[in-house]
């Protein structure tokens, strides 16, 4: 059995003994029925996602919990990819932590450099501002670069 122990999944509420379908999930989680079809397909799942008899999908708390962790990591701009290959540790289970931390610490870096790149771009931004605020002020927008005909 595989433990998710992470202090920011929040999920709120019990979930019943039979688990919750698929749109109670949804609801849950924020993350659309077609999000949760597509993370199991994509194999972005710790462990299979429990039927009904009658096949209908019943989620427990600890997958609840992955598709929390899997939708912050989306957002934070891992690839499809590097998740599955998280997923696949995770569920592997004990003795593949150091390379599940270096996948998150190049994740880190590469995260830290899209920030550094979107500082630098913001950068300008304000300068451009600037430029427009000081040319508006002094009644000079007319000499502003625009293209000409």
């Amino acid at each position: 059995m595989v433990e998710v122990k992470e202090e920011i999944v929040p999920v709120a509420g019990p979930v019943p003994a039979a688990g919750l379908s698929i749109g109670e999930a949804a609801q849950r989680t924020g993350v659309g029925i077609h999000t949760l079809r597509y993370y199991e397909r994509a194999g972005l799942v710790i462990t299979p996602v429990g039927r009904t008899t009658g096949g209908s999908r019943r989620y427990g708390p600890l997958d609840l919990k992955w598709i929390v962790i899997c939708t912050k990591l989306r957002a934070t701009g891992m690839p499809i990819k590097g998740i599955r290959r998280y997923a696949e540790l995770v569920a592997a289970g004990p003795g593949n932590e150091q390379e599940r931390l270096e996948l998150l610490e190049a994740h880190r870096k590469a995260v830290r450099e899209q920030i550094a790149a979107l500082e630098t771009n913001l950068e300008l931004i304000d300068r451009k501002i600037d430029v427009y605020r000081g040319h508006l002020a002094a009644g000079e927008a007319d000499r502003l670069w625009a293209p000409i005909p």
